[in-house]
């Protein structure tokens, strides 16, 4: 028997097979379950590079793996880890300027329909940057925590066009707060993203397989794709000023 690779224990017992019919052990001292001269596969920089970029796409995890060629429980523990990560709320400069922001929610689920998330967000007119988020409920402390992922100078001092929804008139300030139909074409802007996160996000499609199963992963891939989209924006700002 082989000695366990953590205690260096000779009290293994043998503990089936894993799937390609190699031996599996446990060790009775400290319950390590191991492989016998395992191979760990290291995952280069470049395919993590690759799969940073298709979670980006309109991809499952499971059209990652045959992209890509890792292993499916590999690849899904890389998701936990990533999207843990992005912090829940926009890094954003605050203009000086006058301050116009578009608001609409984007329904959404995990695991079933039955299970709704709500996808409260808040657009920049000026800048296209989306400044503010919050996924949960499409109520009152909805509408509170997409008011509180603000930066602290858009509350202070921006003018805010929604549609009619009730819970908006509660939060926002009501001398700057304008409720607007969708033909007014003032919430046009926030309601293109809206198609884009749809387009881009596979697990925000209405129909779909490729649907959540955790709350944390569904919430966290929402602010990975805002936060490389507001990078790719700042750029292209950036290079219209140097241009001009």
């Amino acid at each position: 028997m082989p000695r366990c690779p953590r205690c260096q224990s000779e009290s293994v017992i043998k503990n089936g097979h894993i799937q390609s019919g190699q031996p599996k052990f446990a060790c009775k001292q400290c319950g390590r379950q191991f492989v016998e001269a395992s191979q760990q596969r290291l995952i280069p920089p470049e395919t993590k590079a690759l799969v940073d970029k298709l979670l980006l796409e309109r991809v499952s995890l499971a059209g990652i793996v045959r992209v890509t060629g890792v292993s499916a429980r590999w690849l899904q523990y890389y998701v936990n880890q990533k999207y843990e990560g992005p912090p829940r709320r926009a890094e954003v400069p605050v203009k000086k300027s006058r301050l116009t922001i578009q608001c609409d929610e984007l329904w959404s689920f995990v695991g079933k329909k039955a299970k709704k998330y709500w996808v409260w967000l808040a657009l920049d007119v000026e800048t296209r940057l989306i400044v503010g988020c919050f996924i949960g409920a499409r109520d009152e402390a909805g509408a509170q925590g997409l008011w509180q992922s603000l930066p602290a100078g858009y509350r202070q001092c921006a003018v805010w066009y929604t549609d009619f929804w009730r819970a908006y008139a509660k939060v926002l300030p009501s001398k700057r707060h304008h409720a607007v139909s969708k033909q007014s074409g003032k919430t046009s802007l926030i309601e293109r993203f809206n198609n884009t996160l749809r387009q881009r996000c596979s697990r925000l499609v209405r129909e779909t397989l490729s649907c959540s199963k955790k709350g944390i992963n569904h919430i966290g891939a929402v602010w990975f794709f805002i936060h490389d989209y507001n990078a790719r924006q700042l750029g292209r700002l950036a290079t219209a000023t140097t241009r001009a």
